[in-house]
């Protein structure tokens, strides 16, 4: 599977023209897919180690993985299967919820800066900037002007991190709305998952159109060179798992990171070891 699959192209966004169901770019079936997704997990954490390796070696470069989607789309599932298949020790996750009173109290981008990578990790945005101009304009939780001026904001963010090191790679995870009302019945079917239920995912439900069309506005107004959305079909668990590993491990491979050299004579410490050492 290649990222053009799924790649947004430049200009209007019509989500319907997106099958939530699709496969685009792979002709494996659930069985397979799960098996090519695991077979992907010794590339992809090589990957991630060479990364954390030059990060710890003092390059800028780092990796953040946007994910975004209506409730039930998969962004925990991403994490688990997918997320959880590198070196958990080169990865922060984080869950952006409503913002606190402190939070409030700044720019909306505050508490992203405050949370993205390190040098040389890949971070995982589980929802993020983009809630302010998604829940934000459906539930008008800032004047129109305002939600406006947010998508010029957060496109010279992305250019002022992407220049800085920071490889960004946006997905919105594309679920149908009977797929999610199949996913919330199923929570309600097992005692064990009751607790991943809330009412007000229901109350959210009635508000789908206009979710999708702030999510056309914001996916046409913020897809950029430097930072492109990817619309993943996310109706098949297996495929939106896959497709956000395949993204991950075409983007590592693209920033052609090589083990950094070493800062110390190997031949030196080599004698120190063999012929000096103090224990022996």
């Amino acid at each position: 599977m290649s990222a053009h699959a799924l790649q947004v192209p430049p200009g209007p966004v019509d989500l319907t023209a997106y099958a939530t169901d699709g496969t685009p770019g792979s002709d494996l079936g659930k069985q397979k897919g799960k098996q090519a997704l695991f077979a992907l997990g010794d590339e992809l954490s090589a990957l991630q180690e060479r990364l954390f390796a030059q990060g710890r070696s003092g390059s800028p470069l780092r990796v953040l993985l946007v994910l975004q989607g209506m409730d039930t789309s998969g962004k925990g599932g991403i994490l688990r299967h997918t997320v959880g298949l590198v070196d958990p020790q080169g990865v922060r996750i984080t869950s952006f919820k409503a913002p606190t009173e402190e939070e409030r109290a700044h720019d909306f981008l505050w508490r992203i800066r405050r949370a993205l990578p390190e040098r040389g990790f890949i971070g995982v945005f589980d929802r993020s900037h983009y809630e302010d101009v998604l829940i934000g304009r459906v539930h008008e939780l800032a004047p129109l002007e305002e939600i406006e001026q947010r998508y010029g904001a957060i496109n010279d963010f992305e250019r002022e991190i992407t220049d800085a090191g920071t490889t960004v790679v946006k997905c919105m995870l594309h679920i149908s709305a009977t797929e999610q009302r199949r996913r919330l019945l199923a929570r309600l079917a097992k005692p064990s998952k009751y607790w991943k239920y809330n009412p007000a995912d229901v109350d959210e439900r009635a508000h789908w159109s206009d979710y999708q069309r702030a999510y056309e506005i914001a996916l046409e107004r913020t897809n950029t060179e430097h930072a492109p959305w990817h619309v993943v079909p996310s109706d098949r668990k297996w495929f939106r798992n896959l497709a956000i590993g395949e993204l991950l491990a075409e983007t590592l491979e693209g920033m052609d990171l090589d083990w950094p050299p070493p800062t110390f004579d190997v031949d030196a410490e080599r004698v120190r070891l063999t012929e000096a050492d103090p224990v022996a």
